[in-house]
Formats: structure tokens, sequence, C-alpha cells
């Protein structure tokens, strides 16, 4: 069965979403407080995680952090009550995969669950190959010059999408909508922290450069002569 945890404060809310997520057919797990959350994530696997960003004894943020950085890359579906572009982006720089404001449809919540465990199970025989870059998309793994590199769940489909469509530019609303389902406005820098973020992973340390820049436009992958 499918399992999920959510980490929410908010007695009433916790348990409302508990039982509507039951009656839809997935185990769910409740805690009410930050570390014991954390804890929870660290000590098992969990298929999705929705977690509150103002929590006690420990904030979501730095759940997230922690979790990332424990090599835990469950998708993370935030629910938060700070509609502002920085916490957006901040959410996602540390490796969120999707936002919702409170209050919300349950249907909604429920739309957007389904997706993420929908994109986190697709399993395909695709096998990327670009320079000494390799995508295996069933093992969900990543290397360069056969160096594994850790990349969020997030950052994973990120990179499938740029791979896939090698040479083409793309436009970086075209890149919110495919990879976060998310239409961002235009003056937010959200999708280039998420390059950004990739670019340190896969492209610092090592040549050639992949992922590039178009002016005002969007990011293309693709290898360029020196």
């Amino acid at each position: 069965m499918t399992t999920l945890l959510i980490v929410e404060d908010e007695l009433k809310t916790g348990i409302c979403l508990k039982q509507g997520l039951e009656e839809a057919g997935y185990e769910v797990t409740l805690v009410n407080d930050g570390r014991q959350g954390l804890e929870h994530i660290l000590q098992q696997h969990y298929d999705l995680i929705i977690l509150d960003v103002m929590l006690p004894s420990l904030e979501g943020w730095e759940i997230l952090q922690q979790m990332r950085m424990a090599r835990h890359e469950e998708p993370v579906l935030f629910l938060t009550a700070k509609d502002n572009v920085s916490d957006k982006i901040k959410g996602l720089d540390l490796g969120a995969d999707d936002y919702l404001l409170k209050p919300f449809d349950f249907a909604e919540l429920l739309a957007r669950v389904r997706t993420l465990l929908r994109r986190n199970r697709v399993l395909s025989s695709v096998m990327y190959e670009v320079a000494d870059l390799v995508m295996d998309v069933p093992r969900r793994s990543v290397t360069r010059s056969g160096r594994k590199i850790h990349l969020s769940s997030k950052e994973f489909v990120l990179l499938e999408l740029l791979l896939q469509r090698q040479g083409e530019i793309l436009p970086r609303n075209l890149i919110s909508s495919l990879v976060w389902n998310i239409n961002f406005e235009c003056d937010t820098n959200v999708i280039d922290v998420a390059i950004r973020r990739l670019r340190s992973k896969i492209d610092d340390d090592y040549s050639p450069k992949l992922i590039h820049t178009v002016r005002g436009i969007g990011y293309v992958l693709e290898i360029r002569e020196e």
C-alpha cells in the first residue's frame, strides 16, 4: 500500500487530512511535531511526505534540508500559509516538489498527491547519455565521469526533461509547467534557482558544460565547442 507521512501541528487539519487520504486508499501516518516528523522520515521510507512549514521544535524548511542531506529523496508537498515568492524559492532550492497554500480544497490536495506519486513511480527503459553524463531512468541513477550524482526527485525530473529535449531551447514558463505543474510569474527567478542548483551538481566540476542559458528565453542542454 502507498504510504504517506503528514507532519502538521494543526490538530483539526491533520486529522481531516489523515481521514480523507485513508478513505482514498492510502496508508497515512500523522505527527504534529517537527522533530518527530524528521525522525519518522529518517527511520523509514514513505512514498510521499506532506509537510507544514511552521511547526513546533523544527520548521518544515529544516526538516526538508536535513532529509535531503541524508539522501532521502521522497517527494515533498509543502502546506503553507506563506504566499510570497521568496518562500517558494527557498523551498524549491532546498528540494521541495510542490506547494499548496492554506486554506486549500481537499480535492486539489488529493489531485496533487496523485500527480506527485505518479511522477515518482514512472519508470521507463530509457537511458540518456550526453558526453560523460549518464542517466538511468529505471534505477533513478545519474553519473558523470563515472561518479554518482545525488539529485532530489525534482532535480531528477528537471534533468530528465532537459535530456529528453536535448538541443531544444526550453522557456522558463514551459519548464515550470512541465516540472512543477505551476505557472510562475515571469518576473520571478524560481527556475533560475533550480537550474543553478542542478548545474552545481552536474556541471561545476566537469567539462564540457552541458546546461546553457539562452538570455531572455530559458535554457538548453547540449554539447558546445569550447
